[in-house]
């Protein structure tokens, strides 16, 4: 047994003031740029005491900006995805783990071989699919000679186009799929027991009712888990929103934040605004995060199942 010393205590609520104090120091300094002129802040560098004119930046902010619009494009985004991925990696888990083909490993793998290849390196080919769904068909049957052969026997070219450019399935599909979560279904997955799975069955489940009536329960408190960070990374993702949107109407709240940087060398940052702005974003994943706090950690630690 541990025994309790006044020097242990003390260094124990040190490291916990410093940690506290890394977590919410940049968030403090944050709020205090967005409450002051922005004269101060080019004149006397970072502000540690809050201002009078925090309604008065965020005000002009939404003057500025189409803050409202911004928020509900990411809010849609993130919603879309967080649904997607939960969706897809918890069936793609279960055929994995519950269905016994000869292949199942090799697919499992497949999948999570994709973590090496994350968007920033796969953006150029995927800004290509977005821009034509139909890009990879026309490139088998131009390669195949399959659109010739057509056009010389019917008189029609093959040739159609979707363009998911400014839109928000352009937005949200290229980041449904989700390697690290189809391995966080799968290790859960593998921890139901087998009689469980027997019991099931001499009740007459099918695969379906199996996963609807059993595992989607016992897999609550992992949707919660994985469904908050996904909803945070989606929600602060700033080079896809970038590449695939050009009409200001289908903006992300992050690109706002970016829009009061000067494309100028002969402008002066605004960077009161720049923080009212981030100040703004960082709100609706806060309240996500106070919402599913509970059901976060017993994810997280494997507890609650």
């Amino acid at each position: 047994m541990m025994e309790r010393h006044a020097g242990l205590a003390v260094a124990r609520y040190a490291v916990l003031a410093l940690g506290v104090l890394f977590a919410l120091g940049p968030l403090y300094l944050t709020f205090c740029a967005a409450s002051v002129p922005n004269e101060q802040l080019l004149n006397h560098g970072a502000a540690f005491l809050p201002g009078s004119r925090l309604f008065d930046n965020v005000s002009e902010v939404a003057h500025r900006t189409d803050l409202a619009r911004m928020l509900f494009n990411s809010f849609v985004v993130s919603s879309v995805v967080v649904a997607g991925k939960l969706a897809l990696s918890s069936m793609t888990a279960y055929a994995v783990v519950f269905f016994r083909a000869p292949i199942r490993n090799f697919i499992f793998w497949s999948v999570f071989a994709t973590l090496l290849l994350p968007l920033e390196v796969r953006i150029i080919p995927t800004y290509a699919i977005a821009s034509d769904l139909f890009e990879p068909l026309k490139t088998v049957l131009q390669v195949t000679g399959l659109d010739s052969l057509v056009s010389s026997l019917a008189g029609i070219r093959i040739a159609p186009t979707v363009n998911l450019l400014d839109t928000y399935t352009g937005l949200s599909l290229p980041l449904v799929a989700s390697a690290t979560g189809t391995f966080l279904f799968r290790q859960f997955y593998r921890t139901v027991p087998a009689e469980l799975v027997e019991a099931a069955r001499i009740d007459g489940a099918g695969p379906i009712r199996f996963f609807i009536d059993v595992v989607l329960p016992l897999s609550r408190t992992n949707f919660a888990a994985l469904g908050t960070i996904v909803f945070i990374s989606t929600w602060k993702d700033y080079m896809w929103p970038l590449v695939v949107t050009d009409q200001a109407s289908m903006r992300t709240i992050t690109l706002g934040v970016t829009s009061f940087f000067p494309t100028d060398t002969s402008q002066l940052p605004e960077w009161n605004l720049v923080m009212a702005a981030a100040l703004i974003a960082f709100i609706p994943p806060v309240i996500v995060i106070a919402v599913m706090q509970r059901w976060f950690v017993k994810g997280v630690i494997g507890a609650g199942r």
